[in-house]
């Protein structure tokens, strides 16, 4: 991985402006919808840091469209992209892991071309232990020739994305997106009120160091899971055994494979045969951005980019992460 070494100062709105320069065609929405995400973080990320001071820790007392109880985190997350995101002109509608159905653009603002799929709060479960959580967002182009968006232009595989991205709020907060040039990652500055470039070009290890998956589903895995896993921990002897490292946040999981090499795994198991996690908020976001850091990701069977969604929260197994592990997990899974 390349860190930045250079005494200028980047930030994410001048990095923004000077990789749109590189691309004579461009409009500019997909720099603003960028840039509106970058100001949403930032109000999420104030909202974090104060979460055991204000009264926004523990659950709301609803659930979500998934069955999970939503957090009073999840909640303001949520409200505040769609505010950040709904009257810029540039979405034809939005998606997000805690509404059933698409985010329409209100009447009165004008639409644009682009759908934006987001996670507003991942691993919010944890917050009221103080692990960090995340934000995770997908940007696909409008199919339909309406003004506004409809399911058809949310259901496209990850192969159409033209933006991915998350922001972890953790000891930092860190923004890291592609546009399908590469990997850059942005650390605000809280002094600033900026994010700043910190982590120019991300590349990933061939192989990594670092296992994250939940080891208390293992008595559900099919044996070819399990001896995968066996395999990634050096049990069987072919290889240097991987360092087991599982935090129950899935950003906070990525982001430390991302930088150090290492695999993400939730397999499915017979308590979740169509896997846990969701393919166009979560998984197909992080497989881009991992594909452009040089890495891999698969769902056990293909590609994950190539997967075709058929619903808006669609579950899957996932297997993201260095390339040479990723090979591993589609030989020895029988994956294409």
């Amino acid at each position: 991985m390349v860190r930045n070494t250079a005494t200028s100062v980047v930030t994410i709105d001048r990095f923004i402006i000077e990789q749109e320069r590189e691309h004579p065609g461009a409009t500019g929405a997909l720099s603003g919808i960028l840039t509106d995400l970058a100001l949403a973080a930032k109000m999420i990320a104030n909202k974090v840091r104060s979460a055991g001071l204000a009264d926004v820790l523990g659950s709301a007392g609803l659930e979500n469209v998934q069955g999970e109880v939503q957090q009073k985190l999840d909640i303001i997350a949520n409200e505040t992209i769609i505010k950040a995101m709904d009257h810029g002109g540039r979405l034809c509608c939005m998606a997000s892991e805690e509404a059933e159905t698409l985010i329409p653009i209100p009447e009165k603002f004008s639409t644009g071309r682009y759908v934006l799929l987001f996670d507003p709060l991942d691993g919010s479960s944890n917050i009221d232990v103080n692990v960090p959580v995340g934000t995770i967002f997908s940007v696909l182009p409008q199919k339909t020739d309406g003004t506004h968006g409809t399911i058809a232009d949310a259901l496209q595989p990850g192969s159409a994305q033209v933006a991915a991205g998350y922001v972890i709020y953790g000891s930092s907060t860190m923004l890291v997106y592609t546009t399908g040039n590469g990997v850059h990652g942005f650390t605000l500055d809280p002094l600033l009120g900026e994010f700043l470039l910190s982590h120019p070009n991300i590349r990933m290890p061939e192989t990594g160091a670092y296992l994250s998956v939940n080891n208390a589903y293992e008595q559900y895995w099919q044996e070819p899971v399990s001896a995968l896993m066996r395999r990634y921990r050096g049990l069987d002897g072919q290889r240097k055994a991987m360092n087991v490292r599982y935090v129950g946040s899935m950003v906070a999981d990525f982001h430390r494979n991302l930088l150090g090499g290492g695999v993400f795994a939730y397999p499915a198991n017979a308590k979740s045969p169509g896997g846990k996690l969701r393919l166009l908020y979560e998984c197909n976001p992080l497989a881009f951005i991992c594909e452009q850091a040089g890495g891999a990701a698969t769902d056990g069977t293909q590609r994950m980019l190539d997967v075709q969604p058929t619903e808006l929260h669609q579950r899957t197994p996932v297997y993201v992460g260095s390339k040479g592990d990723i090979a591993i997990a589609r030989e020895m899974l029988g994956a294409k």
